[in-house]
């Protein structure tokens, strides 16, 4: 196959993606890819592959294809080609939870400078390293990443990266319980889509409703929380987008937990566990089992709550979500409490402090905690956040936590 007859069966195999035809384009595809003789339309028809098994959640087979596509970088010894591949191979890591590995590929990319694809791809780079950082609950690095994200956005006028960047903001706040914040920037990203999406998939407005559907549930606002669930699950079946669908199942779950309908919110977590589970979703599987926890705790199932507590810790561990370990130490200081179980509910209690210590969730002003309630939240331009109210109050002329940071202990 030729490159002009390449190029033709891309083509043909978008078109037939566009129309919702998925597997027919996955066809005309491998077929470019076991008959092509060109390296740059190889490299080209590998990332259709790759975006398309990433929406289908099918994220190991979009892993196999990204290192085959960096085997072809090599060969075409394009630096712009290499750059793409790794980002590629970041994406796929980050979607398989391996916060340390998407780490380690985005450096990568960030460290091959000069060229003109680096830096139009430098804010889906930052975008991709700010989720990892997420996953692994360090706070100011992701957001220092998103900020950097949302100026390569603002910089290259890239409405659809502004949006994507305002959906992580708003998982952002949601984790840290600002939850004003958290519902402005999926607001923000549901405008741009609004005013400037017309030509974009429909996957950008349904990413956006499901954020606004989440902190609409957390601001309590059920009604518009379900109403822009099932907007979202819509599109997510139209288009076959499983990662989506397993999102929003989790979010009806939480919902109907909310209006205390545990025998609702049952069936729709285990529905959502089951996608969550076949596309390799671990950090979606620990937030369905702390839904699932929880609703065993509103029908006093105090061992059943632990053994779901149980099987998220290991998920959580695995992956360095230390967030996670938290919400799970804060429950089993719940559930010891009400078990009369002392010696475990002070074991409890000492690890929820040490998370919240180590993950620095306090504000450096007033010294007390960040993320136990909604409260108003102020980042300055180092990324160290705080309470509103004590910047309002106070003022700064700097970073505390950043002096705190400099003063080097002296030798004893």
């Amino acid at each position: 196959m030729g490159q002009d007859q390449t190029k033709q069966q891309i083509e043909k195999g978008l078109h037939l993606y566009q129309s919702n035809q998925t597997e027919k384009a996955l066809r005309v595809w491998m077929r470019v890819l076991e008959k092509s003789a060109d390296p740059a339309g190889r490299f080209r028809v590998l990332g259709c592959l790759i975006t398309a098994h990433a929406e289908m959640g099918r994220y190991k087979d979009m892993l196999k294809f990204a290192v085959v596509q960096i085997d072809t970088a090599r060969e075409l010894e394009d630096p712009d080609f290499l750059t793409e591949s790794y980002l590629n191979l970041a994406r796929s890591n980050e979607k398989l939870c391996e916060f340390q590995k998407t780490i380690s590929y985005c450096k990568t990319c960030l460290n091959m400078q000069g060229t003109t694809v680096s830096l139009q791809l430098n804010g889906q780079v930052s975008l991709s390293m700010g989720n990892a950082f997420l996953g692994l609950s360090i706070f100011q690095k992701a957001l220092e990443c998103f900020e950097k994200a949302l100026r390569y956005a603002h910089n290259n006028d890239d409405k659809m990266l502004e949006c994507r960047v305002c959906c992580s903001l708003g998982n952002f706040y949601t984790q840290i319980k600002d939850y004003e914040k958290a519902l402005f920037f999926p607001c923000k990203a549901a405008e741009l889509v609004n005013d400037y999406g017309k030509g974009w998939s429909l996957k950008y407005r349904a990413m956006s409703q499901y954020h606004m559907a989440v902190a609409y549930r957390k601001l309590g606002r059920l009604a518009d929380a379900m109403d822009c669930c099932e907007e979202s699950m819509k599109i997510a079946l139209q288009h076959g987008d499983r990662p989506l669908q397993a999102l929003c199942l989790l979010c009806f779950a939480d919902i109907h937990r909310s209006r205390r309908d545990v025998q609702t919110a049952f069936p729709r977590y285990d529905s959502s566990m089951s996608i969550m589970t076949e596309i390799g979703n671990r950090l979606g599987l620990i937030q369905v089992l702390l839904g699932v926890t929880k609703c065993w705790m509103i029908q006093k199932e105090l061992d059943k709550a632990l053994e779901s507590i149980e099987k998220a810790q290991e998920l959580a561990e695995g992956l360095g979500n230390k967030l996670g370990l938290l919400k799970l130490h804060c429950l089993c200081e719940r559930i010891y409490r009400a078990k009369e179980q002392q010696q475990e509910l002070r074991d409890h209690v000492v690890k929820f402090h040490e998370c919240v210590e180590e993950m620095e969730l306090y504000c450096g002003m007033c010294g007390e905690s960040i993320g136990e309630k909604n409260n108003q939240l102020q980042a300055l331009p180092c990324s160290h956040f705080f309470h509103l109210k004590c910047l309002q109050t106070n003022g700064t002329r700097g970073c505390p936590n950043c002096r705190r940071l400099s003063v080097k202990p002296g030798y004893v």
